[in-house]
């Protein structure tokens, strides 16, 4: 089974870790990059040479959250946060200026690998995505064409993230039934949900504000108790 590799850039002031990372990742078929700052970070990553950007959120000159802004103001790039093990604001502000996903610190380089290639799954494009983009897939207002990562909704271009697009796929394809917050975690983001992981509501949260509301004045995705999110038709 072929595994999915591509080009990884790792931003942190901890030149140790990155030593350690790179190795491990480029053992693993990523081609790696490091820098130990925001602002040559964010450079870097708007340079087009990469795939994928691994962001801790501490670090001198520019902090990674400002890095973050800075990056997703100019580029839909994947940005996976490194944030303290325990600290939910910085996380949850990661993930509402568009991080895909979020990684506690210290992690394990298998973890980190695993988490990579969960979102370059679905953010990298190849041969059976690119005939499937030829099918759009119609939920009401909403059309998307997966395999170009093109969302649209009441015809206007909507400007999501790779991880935001892969849940409105999720709920697009089951339009009008409520999906899990469980279901939407392991398929949208790779990773089993945990108790108190707010990833997914955040994502969505981000998701209605871009989807603005229906006519009736109700958002196009609904909570429905105990049970997940439903993209209403």
């Amino acid at each position: 089974m072929q595994r999915m590799n591509g080009r990884v850039l790792l931003v942190d002031d901890d030149v140790e870790l990155l030593d350690l990372l790179r190795d491990y990742l480029t053992r693993e078929q990523f081609t790696v990059t490091c820098v130990h700052d925001g602002q040559a970070g964010v450079a870097e990553a708007l340079s087009g040479r990469h795939d994928i950007v691994v962001l801790d959120v501490t670090m001198p000159v520019l902090g990674g959250i400002a890095a973050l802004a800075r990056i997703r103001a100019a580029s839909p790039l994947p940005v996976l946060m490194l944030t303290a093990r325990g600290d939910d604001t910085d996380r949850i502000v990661g993930l509402e200026l568009g991080a895909d996903d979020y990684v506690p610190k210290p992690c394990t380089p298998r973890e980190l690998t695993a988490r990579l290639r969960a979102i370059l799954k679905r953010s990298l494009s190849s041969h059976e995505m690119a005939s499937e983009s030829l099918q759009p897939l119609a939920a009401g207002p909403l059309m998307l064409w997966p395999g170009r990562r093109r969302a649209e909704w009441q015809g206007m271009l909507l400007d999501l993230t790779s991880t935001e697009f892969s849940l409105l796929e999720l709920l697009a394809r089951q339009a009008g039934k409520a999906v899990s917050k469980a279901d939407l975690s392991e398929q949208a983001l790779g990773r089993v949900l945990t108790r108190f992981d707010r990833s997914i509501d955040v994502h969505i949260s981000a998701i209605r504000q871009k989807l603005g509301n229906l006519p009736d004045g109700r958002s196009p995705i609904e909570t429905v108790i105990r049970k997940g999110y439903l993209l209403v038709v």
